[in-house]
């Protein structure tokens, strides 16, 4: 392929990609080689990889083009697309690190359920993205290796903590990712980078081989520049995992069905939720301005949009870092340098105990965020605060899935502002944990709820950068979310001329070109 092939070939949606598959216009290998080619170029600005894996996904494309007509006949329709991890996902013979310290050079010796079936589909991965530290964090700060730039302004973040996911698809280095979602991981930055995120239902996609971050909340989905394509993937990945004891027993739903169905811009029927809670105040002006523009688009295909009150939404945030932190300090307790990952012993001046050794390896081998999620779990989790605040937490999040499912008595789905600002600039919040944590507020309580939910691209904001609306439906339905959403995509593009990316400079492509 010549490079101008190169360029125009990674810009196409993974449905497109698969289709000049079976068509025989290109073949894995070309596409592998062309998203090589871009992550060469863009990796200097966008640190969006950890670790490239460059000669394993070329073997897997090779083994896709060597099957037989007959046997591609048999495969999901993405098979031969080549996709990105993040690395919060066990990979065998790939190193897995969580982006800390305490797992640096820990290579699997096994396969993540999700990452069996995206093998078992042909689909090569191209390798592990950067994310916040064991997955705690909104802007991909907290990495312990890197900082991962947003693909509309280098100089902001992509939103956390799979901002390595979401850069990743944004500045065309792959057409498909999977992240985890814990209270927004997947959302928030789809909605910073101009990208499709998903979280399926809870349960609904294995979590056997993810890191466990907060494992009631922890949640496996797509990430990609289109509806579509997110569906699909969503189709591969999801279904039972006995291997997962939260694995819901039923195969994944009809999402690809919903979102060609959306495709056609007819939502007459359809009643839609507009959360009254999730909006408003601490919203920024040019988000509120596209989500008011894509809620009259809405309407205009036919959708009937009904404001419904969610009251103890207010109380999700609080809920949500009781409930997240003391999950996290009894995961991470694993971590102590006994069995695997970093090992750092006492200097000699120091007792050679174990406990000494457990201290200096995670003293050395967190970074600060995680501690300090550390410490505010194993307080909330210590006698004599369990009750008054893990105990409490708990029945705030009972009183949110009533909201839900008294919501969803008025409305099929939900929808909200997925952030309540655009992508803010390196630094800006590092020093405020508690402004930082806010930019999930909008996120959080579909992950208490264990309900799906998906961002997708509503436009650009005053100062240029994407703006993300937020579409939720109820639980195991995970259907519902995805007509509507390819409804306003596709009224979305008609109005833009084509995909949001469109507007996106890209001058690593241009390298490529010159």
């Amino acid at each position: 392929m010549t490079n101008t092939a190169t360029t125009e070939l990674v810009k196409l949606s993974a449905v497109q990609m698969a289709e000049l598959l079976r068509s025989k216009e290109v073949s894995s290998r070309d596409l592998v080689n062309a998203e090589l080619e871009v992550i060469d170029a863009a990796e200097p600005a966008i640190k969006a990889f950890l670790k490239v894996a460059g000669e394993a996904a070329l073997e897997q494309a090779d083994a896709f083009d060597n099957l037989s007509d007959a046997e591609k006949a048999e495969l999901p329709e993405l098979a031969g697309v080549p996709i990105a991890i993040k690395d919060m996902i066990v990979t065998k013979g790939i190193e897995t690190t969580a982006a800390s310290r305490i797992l640096e050079g820990w290579v699997p010796p096994y396969d993540a359920t999700v990452i069996e079936k995206l093998k078992a589909a042909h689909m090569p991965l191209l390798g592990k993205t950067n994310l916040d530290e064991f997955a705690q964090g909104s802007s991909t700060e907290h990495s312990a290796y890197q900082h991962t730039a947003n693909p509309w302004d280098v100089e902001r973040v992509p939103g956390g903590s799979g901002g390595g996911s979401a850069a990743a698809v944004s500045a065309f280095e792959a057409p498909l990712a999977l992240g985890t979602d814990t209270g927004g991981s997947i959302r928030q930055p789809g909605a910073l980078t101009g990208t499709v995120g998903v979280k399926p239902t809870y349960g609904g996609v294995s979590r056997f081989g993810a890191i466990a971050m907060a494992s009631s909340l922890d949640q496996i989905g797509p990430v990609s520049r289109t509806v579509l394509d997110s569906a699909l993937l969503q189709e591969i990945i999801g279904g039972h995992d006995k291997r997962d004891s939260t694995s819901i027993p039923q195969g994944p739903r009809p999402m690809a069905k919903a979102a060609r169905e959306g495709m056609n811009r007819d939502l007459k029927g359809m009643r839609i939720g507009l959360v009254k809670e999730l909006g408003g105040e601490g919203f920024q002006p040019g988000v509120e301005a596209r989500f008011n523009e894509a809620v009259k688009k809405l309407e205009a295909m036919g959708a009937e949009v009904v404001e419904v009150s969610c009251p103890r939404f207010k109380y999700a945030l609080g809920a949500y870092y009781i409930i997240m932190p003391s999950e996290v300090s009894s995961n991470l307790a694993r971590y102590d340098g006994m069995r695997y990952g970093l090992r750092v012993m006492p200097p000699k001046d120091v007792a050679q105990t174990a406990a000494n050794m457990m201290a200096y390896t995670r003293e050395a081998g967190f970074g600060d965020e995680v501690k300090r999620r550390i410490i505010l779990g194993t307080y909330a989790l210590s006698a004599g605060y369990y009750d008054a605040w893990y105990g409490s937490a708990q029945k705030v999040r009972t009183l949110i899935i009533e909201d839900f499912e008294n919501a969803f008595k008025q409305a099929d789905v939900l929808i909200s502002p997925t952030s309540p600002s655009t992508a803010f600039k390196f630094g800006e919040k590092m020093d405020d944990p508690l402004a930082m944590y806010m930019n999930d507020i909008a996120t959080i309580p579909a992950n208490l709820a264990g309900v799906p939910a998906m961002s997708i691209p509503a436009g650009l904001s005053d100062d240029g950068l994407p703006v993300g609306i937020q579409f939720i439906a109820p639980q195991q339905r995970d259907e519902v979310m995805y007509k509507p959403a390819a409804a306003l995509e596709a009224a979305l593009e008609d109005e833009w001329n084509g995909p949001i990316f469109k507007s996106l400079k890209t001058p690593w492509l241009d390298s490529i070109n010159d």
